[in-house]
């Protein structure tokens, strides 16, 4: 059964200050920045919430831009804005290419950077490019801001280390972190976009002399409660010459690394191919 939105609030802050005041103090309130995902549960009757905070508003969490040290992409920025970014496409053009396949136009107006990452879907298709950039959040609650490693943000099944009250207001890709690094990004589904997930990946490589690899970054969304990186591949994969046995030797790696699970969507053994495959085509290019 739909929920009755008639019984719903709704919470229009003007500023970033005023939504955290609201947040600290006015008890169970939800976030709601493009909805994508939040009117979803709503219709289906699934979630229980009935105060909202509509944040939409706060122009101060919109926005890409790149100072000296970082590029900065601000929590409400949409994935069109993303798509449309010649900063993003200059900087970490992967984010971009992760941008066009999430939902269709339609979410992709609406949905945000933040709403991707806070509804904690490990199908999140952003998550793997944040994951492998090595991105932080930046979140802003009653303390003050503080950032977190995007690595270390998730504790679990669509759970965070976000604290009572607060936000996110921004993602800071540093750049020496970007430095030499080649990324990838891929989606398998049943279609290439308004599909979710049966695998996405995201990854980096920096080579040297020799095409021995100096650095190399995997992170896989789909697989686990929530997104991860392959430490075991990337460290195997450190110092080695980048040769046919080399990809060879990293799918079964990949393979070896990731537990899926069967769903509704896959096979946990589908999954677990499709990353070797995934691992194994992005070092074969």
């Amino acid at each position: 059964m739909r929920s009755p939105l008639s019984k719903c609030e709704v919470l229009q802050p003007k500023s970033l200050e005023e939504a955290i005041g609201l947040m600290a103090r006015g008890g169970p309130i939800t976030p709601m920045a493009g909805g994508t995902d939040l009117f979803v549960l709503l219709n289906a009757g699934t979630f229980k919430g009935r105060r909202f905070m509509d944040l939409g508003g706060l122009e101060e969490l919109r926005g890409v831009r790149k100072t000296r040290e970082a590029l900065v992409v601000g929590g409400l920025t949409t994935f069109t804005e993303i798509r449309r970014s010649p900063v993003v496409k200059r900087v970490l053009p992967v984010l971009q290419e992760a941008a066009r396949m999430i939902g269709g136009i339609q979410i992709q107006n609406r949905g945000t950077l933040a709403g991707n990452v806070a509804n904690g879907s490990p199908a999140g298709d952003s998550l793997p490019v944040l994951a492998v950039a090595e991105a932080d959040v930046v979140l802003a609650g009653p303390s003050g801001a503080r950032r977190v490693p995007f690595t270390g943000f998730y504790t679990g099944y669509r759970k965070s280390v976000m604290g009572h009250g607060e936000l996110i207001a921004a993602f800071e890709f540093p750049l020496a972190r970007l430095q030499g690094m080649r990324f990838w990004f891929r989606k398998v589904g049943t279609r290439q976009a308004q599909a979710i997930s049966k695998v996405v990946m995201a990854a980096g490589l920096r080579t040297g002399k020799g095409k021995r690899v100096e650095e190399a970054r995997i992170a896989v969304g789909s697989v686990a409660p929530t997104v991860i990186r392959l430490p075991k591949t990337e460290a195997m994969l450190q110092g080695k010459r980048l040769d046919a046995s080399l990809v060879s030797q990293a799918r079964e790696y990949a393979m070896g690394e990731v537990s899926p699970i069967d769903d509704i969507r896959s096979t946990a053994e589908y999954r677990r191919m499709v990353v070797g495959n995934l691992v194994a085509g992005w070092l074969a290019q």
